[in-house]
């Protein structure tokens, strides 16, 4: 049952990192396996290298906690490559109900991360500054060029970067930069040379970013949760809905002064958000009495 918890994490992010301005990272820390996963990256090391060459698989294995990265990565693979076309049909013709189920999915989230941090002054600081760095990242201005291909490398390293961290998208960094378009034809098409060059550049980045991210998990803890919780919160600020220009509007000043709320539409998908966040946050506790009627462990 375990398994089939990480898998679906896995697509769930994959969903989130097709999307411009949502992170896989975010629901990665929602989800609590944020920590995990950075722990397991940051094995990817020396000395997994090392038993690699001596040929000792079961202990590489364990030491990268290779089953749950499988798991997830099959998960966001699996999401990114079957959903790419459709969110990209959708984000071109009905983008607003779209957003809707994102923005729902982090406001769901957001009772839930708050009471995991025993709150101080210092700490609601941090807070701060976290929603003011990822507001400043949402208003950046597109892009757009004819890419080279050593820039498919370099794109790949930055974007990983931000789609490990929570609250930025590594999807909306490549449309800042003017390479998620020539990316997601990439994908769209299978241009297995330069998906190679991105994939080659998301593990050089993944490598180098997550051991810093878990550094700090790991030695400033609670101070790292209340920046990141920041983060995420700062983030809605690029996924309202109902936004033209990077003017914000209610639902119906939408309607009045740009054109299509579609209201009703977004209101179902923003309740399917809040209710599919649900489901993910209790899935474990309601996964368990089936594993233990199955006599399967859900550990």
């Amino acid at each position: 049952m375990q398994y089939l918890q990480w898998i679906i994490k896995g697509l769930a992010m994959g969903a989130a990192d097709v999307v411009p301005g949502v992170s896989g990272g975010t629901l990665a820390f929602i989800l609590g396996i944020y920590q995990r996963l950075l722990g397991a990256i940051s094995q990817c090391n020396l000395t997994a290298l090392q038993l690699l060459l001596r040929g000792q698989i079961k202990a590489l294995w364990q030491h990268v906690d290779g089953t749950f990265l499988l798991c997830l990565f099959s998960g966001i693979i699996v999401s990114i490559f079957s959903l790419a076309g459709v969110i990209s049909h959708v984000l071109s013709s009905r983008p607003i109900p779209l957003w809707a189920l994102f923005c729902a999915l982090i406001l769901a989230a957001l009772p839930h991360l708050c009471r995991s941090l025993n709150w101080t002054p210092w700490r609601l600081i941090l807070a701060a500054l976290g929603i003011v760095f990822s507001v400043l990242v949402g208003m950046l201005t597109p892009r757009e060029f004819e890419p080279q291909s050593w820039m498919f490398f370099v794109a790949g390293a930055i974007a990983i970067c931000a789609m490990i961290l929570p609250g930025i998208s590594g999807a909306f960094i490549l449309l800042m930069s003017g390479m998620y378009a020539p990316v997601l034809l990439a994908v769209n098409e299978l241009q297995l040379g330069v998906l190679a060059l991105f994939m080659l550049g998301c593990i050089v980045g993944l490598l180098s970013f997550s051991r810093v991210l878990n550094w700090m998990l790991q030695h400033y803890h609670d101070a790292s949760l209340a920046l990141l919780i920041g983060v995420v919160i700062g983030a809605l600020y690029r996924i309202w809905p109902w936004q033209q220009q990077q003017q914000l509007y209610w639902p119906w000043q939408y309607a009045e002064q740009v054109g299509q709320a579609d209201m009703l539409l977004a209101l179902v998908c923003a309740v399917f958000g809040a209710a599919l966040m649900m489901l993910l946050l209790n899935m474990e506790r309601w996964l368990k009495p089936v594993a233990q009627a199955t006599g399967t462990s859900a550990d």
